[in-house]
């Protein structure tokens, strides 16, 4: 017999009792961002290549190694998007939603990178994606991080830190790109292999490197504040005072440069020690550039990713239960055949329509043994349909963690529940 056909690797399924973290994030970011103006947009998972050769840009790691691209029959480049930024960019383009136009957006699903999987990396991953085009005040920037912060509390992740940096516009980095490229080759020897790839393709990901050997190679290396323009450098200056009044603390980490070329200005992090190598939960920035570069007018443009699984690990590291909503309130169960089934499923309907979620038992079977099901479905209360309870105009309730029991009228049955079910 064949061997069963398995996941792709990286790639993995979300079973029920793993959900009930995914939808608590889930139903508190819509909450808060829908508190926050956010709208939610959705686009596809599959775009034309040439939209992340673009934007991300042709030298970065994610458009060299990592994404899933393949000709389809007509010949042409798709690709799996790797991240969401470009697609709701494209997106607002083609629909004419941004141009001298405010728009909050937000967006929920799966990206795909061709990256060695490990624990907190996967090769489909998922994220919460948040872009807001049309302000270019650190205003803007600063309500981006109150809404980052307020998603955690409404969570309860504590233990984040927030890391800031400037990254000036694309002529300031050109000119410190330059300077960080020459001081590289001064010292070449001391490179290890990923920074001297990454030495004429993207150096500034050399100061991304977490080889503890290339800490003083980075320690040493020109500092990007030195090449900002004036205006960066005010922008800068206020967004600390916005957050500071805001109350949001932040650490100005000079080094972060973040992974992708269409980021301008202001990038950030919040990141954990919790989860080992893989430190950041969210991340992102401004890009003012992007919306022109993919064909647009100028646009302020500025947003963040936030990457589910990591924050589902943190969540569950924190433990406690979460009760599932998608379980059922109420196990119906059937003592007897067609009639007591039909009364069963009538019941089930009834209940539903005020409110209740129940589960009907369906395929037979001793009472003991949907009784166990019942105990199995995390129903908190189990009601038993037998022939007498129809005569009677009866059902009998029982408490699957006690195992009490009691028969109650049908007219007394929905208030019963309510008073049992708080």
């Amino acid at each position: 017999m064949s061997k069963h056909i398995q996941a792709i690797r990286g790639m993995n399924d979300l079973l029920p009792d793993d959900l009930v973290w995914w939808q608590r994030i889930e139903e508190q970011a819509r909450s808060v961002l829908h508190a926050y103006g956010y709208r939610e947009i959705r686009f596809p998972v599959l775009e034309k290549t040439d939209l992340y050769r673009r934007s991300i840009g042709e030298v970065t790691d994610i458009v060299e190694k990592e994404m899933y691209t393949f000709e389809d029959r007509n010949g042409e480049s798709l690709t799996l998007r790797p991240e969401g930024t470009a697609g709701c960019v494209r997106a607002g383009i083609e629909n004419g939603i941004l141009h001298n136009q405010v728009q909050r957006l937000w967006y929920l699903g799966p990206m795909f990178r061709h990256e060695r999987p490990q624990k907190g990396r996967y090769r489909q991953f998922h994220q919460i994606g948040v872009e807001a085009f049309g302000m270019a005040t650190p205003d803007l920037d600063t309500e981006l991080l109150l809404l980052c912060q307020r998603l955690w509390r409404a969570l309860g992740v504590d233990g984040l830190t927030l890391e800031l940096n400037s990254l000036g516009t694309s002529q300031a980095r050109a000119a410190y790109r330059e300077a960080l490229v020459a001081y590289l080759q001064g010292r070449l020897d001391e490179l290890d292999e990923d920074s001297r790839q990454r030495l004429h393709k993207n150096p500034l990901r050399v100061l991304d490197s977490k080889n503890p050997a290339m800490q003083p190679v980075i320690g040493d290396a020109p500092k990007l504040t030195a090449y900002l323009d004036d205006v960066s450098l005010e922008h800068f200056a206020t967004l600390g005072k916005m957050l500071a009044q805001a109350g949001i603390k932040f650490v100005h980490n000079p080094r972060l440069v973040r992974g992708l070329d269409y980021y301008t200005r202001t990038v950030f992090e919040w990141t954990t020690d919790r989860l080992g190598a893989q430190s950041a939960v969210c991340a992102g920035g401004r890009y003012d550039g992007l919306v022109s570069m993919l064909g647009g007018q100028d646009t302020a443009a500025a947003g963040f990713a936030i990457g589910l699984e990591r924050l589902v690990e943190l969540l569950q590291q924190k433990g406690g239960a979460i009760e599932a909503a998608s379980r059922p309130q109420v196990y119906v169960a059937i003592a007897g055949e067609t009639e007591e089934a039909t009364q069963g499923l009538a019941l089930a309907e009834t209940l539903r329509e005020e409110g209740f979620r129940v589960e009907c038992h369906c395929g037979g079977g001793s009472l003991k043994s949907q009784l166990k099901r019942a105990d199995r479905s995390g129903a908190k209360l189990a009601i038993l349909i037998g022939r007498d309870e129809i005569a009677r105009g009866e059902v009998g309730v029982k408490v699957l963690a006690s195992g009490a029991q009691e028969q109650i009228g049908r007219g007394e049955l929905t208030a019963y529940l309510r008073s049992r079910l708080v």
